[in-house]
């Protein structure tokens, strides 16, 4: 989205404290001088989409709050969906990721990665999140059981299946 690079407040001739149904009048009257079936002078129809662009963030409260904040950095690239939709990163992760990891520099990654939803909260001091720390923590993981490979069967025992249902057995069949 993001065609114009004019501010968005100019672009519909409204104050930054302008409320709702300022900008909505301000759009309605535009919309109406510049709509290309009304008007047909050169540039009439890009500056419709100009004015249509500006309504669409400033009338929504979130896209607004972050045009505020980022300016247009907020709704490039096809952004400003919503919070954490900026600068062309679908959320805050995204950002932090680009700086912080190991991978910044190469290919996002398209599909999930295993462990990606793991959540671990630490709590630390102000110094700490200023100066720099290590800290060691644990995280739960499943792993495969040494003593049956994950089959849940006894040692020495197979998997079978009964004939007669052909559901899973564990363990051995014996009569």
């Amino acid at each position: 989205m993001a065609t114009s690079k004019r501010d968005y407040y100019e672009v519909l001739g409204v104050s930054r404290s302008a409320d709702e149904e300022e900008i909505k009048k301000a759009f309605r009257r535009l919309a109406k001088q510049y709509h290309p079936d009304a008007n047909k002078e050169q540039g009439a129809e890009a500056r419709f989409i100009e004015v249509n662009e500006a309504y669409e963030i400033l009338s929504d409260p979130q896209k607004r709050a972050a045009y505020d904040r980022y300016g247009h950095a907020a709704v490039n690239n096809g952004a400003g969906t919503g919070y954490g939709d900026f600068a062309g990163f679908s959320s805050i992760n995204d950002l932090f990721e680009t700086f912080f990891s190991s991978t910044a520099g190469t290919q996002r990654r398209t599909s999930t990665q295993r462990g990606a939803d793991l959540r671990y909260e630490l709590v630390i001091t102000f110094e700490e999140a200023v100066f720099g720390c290590q800290k060691e923590i644990e995280l739960p993981r499943w792993e495969t059981c040494t003593n049956c490979r994950g089959s849940g069967a006894q040692p020495g025992t197979s998997t079978a299946r009964f004939v007669a249902c052909n559901s899973l057995s564990l363990g051995s069949l014996s009569t």
